[in-house]
């Protein structure tokens, strides 16, 4: 048994419809009717009268919902507690964020704005975007940071979650140079040889973007996968070890994190024109809702949306605009 079955199922009691409660539980409806289906079968009995219209509790869904509302507010209050007591002292911010940027991109941008609001108490946790996802929608976070491509959207209900731009990045491809600061592996190769490729995992977002990159090539790139990695930092240090071309972002690649990139990456020329590096992804701050932070339960209050921000957000975010621009749908 799940807790999200248990929060369907109170969506459902309020809203007394399959597809609004499903809406509201950002899930599709075939998926949410087979969760309260599951709930059903954990609980031994029809929970929902589905004869009727609007579908209404059964006497069992009557007396599983009280005690379904008192499981749900200890559990929210008894976590609310918890997180509290794990939370920075003083004013902070826990912020879930991709391995790359936690590395590369959130250090500076902290750095900015302890410039202009004094200290910034903040936790990163590095974490793939799932997992960050899952730590925003859980409330165990008050930032996200991921990367975002329109075509590749991230799955939040932008009614819910407020973000704002707050950089850009390019996936850039990047091979060790020769000693006349040439790049060892140019594109798009030939059929006879193959260009060794660092990859990143299919699964992976930055996959993603780069098989989006390939699909879109003027020419059909000669490559053949040499490693697979679901982290930047892996794959610059084996093309600095000229091991073959990899794709990570320009911030990766011109990081000093490597033992030799700086030479690398100054002096040595783009394997091929800026054809191949034509996908531009965003960094999208995301705000939790102010619900979700303070651990209340999922029962829809109203119809309105959800537009809490953490603490300090707005300042921040406004400094974030400035320099940034204005801020573009990401999801």
């Amino acid at each position: 048994m799940e807790i999200k079955w248990i929060e369907d199922f109170i969506a459902l009691a309020q809203y007394q419809s399959f597809s609004r409660a499903a809406e509201f539980r950002n899930v599709t409806q075939s998926g949410f009717s087979r969760r309260i289906q599951s709930l059903e079968q954990w609980v031994g009995a029809e929970l929902i009268d589905r004869s009727s219209f609007p579908p209404v509790l059964t006497p069992a869904g009557r007396l599983f919902r009280e005690a379904a509302d008192d499981i749900l507010h200890k559990l929210h209050d008894t976590r609310a507690i918890i997180r509290n007591e794990q939370r920075i002292a003083g004013r902070g911010l826990q912020i879930a964020a991709g391995h790359t940027i936690a590395l590369n991109f959130l250090p500076g941008w902290l750095k900015a704005l302890s410039g202009h609001f004094g200290e910034v108490r903040a936790r990163v946790v590095p974490a793939n975007v799932h997992d960050s996802i899952l730590s925003l929608v859980n409330g165990n976070c008050e930032l996200m940071f991921a990367y975002h491509h329109p075509e590749l959207p991230l799955h939040l209900d932008p009614a819910r979650y407020e973000h704002l731009t707050v950089g850009l990045d390019t996936l850039l491809p990047v091979s060790q140079p020769t000693p006349r600061a040439a790049p060892r592996f140019r594109l798009p190769g030939t059929s006879k040889a193959a260009l060794p490729l660092i990859s990143y995992t299919e699964t992976s977002y930055f996959g993603r973007c780069q098989a989006l990159l390939l699909s879109r090539a003027p020419a059909t790139p000669m490559l053949r996968l040499h490693f697979e990695s679901d982290m930047a930092e892996v794959l610059k240090k084996l093309v600095v070890e000229g091991e073959g071309l990899a794709w990570p972002g320009c911030r990766a690649a011109r990081s000093r994190a490597s033992s030799r990139p700086a030479s690398w990456c100054r002096r040595g020329r783009p394997p091929g024109s800026s054809r191949w590096s034509c996908v531009s992804i965003a960094i999208p701050a995301i705000a939790a809702p102010s619900s979700i932070r303070s651990g209340s339960t999922c029962a829809p209050r109203s119809e309105a949306p959800c537009r809490g921000r953490p603490r300090d957000f707005p300042a921040y975010a406004n400094h974030a605009y400035a320099h940034a621009g204005p801020a573009s749908r990401v999801f």
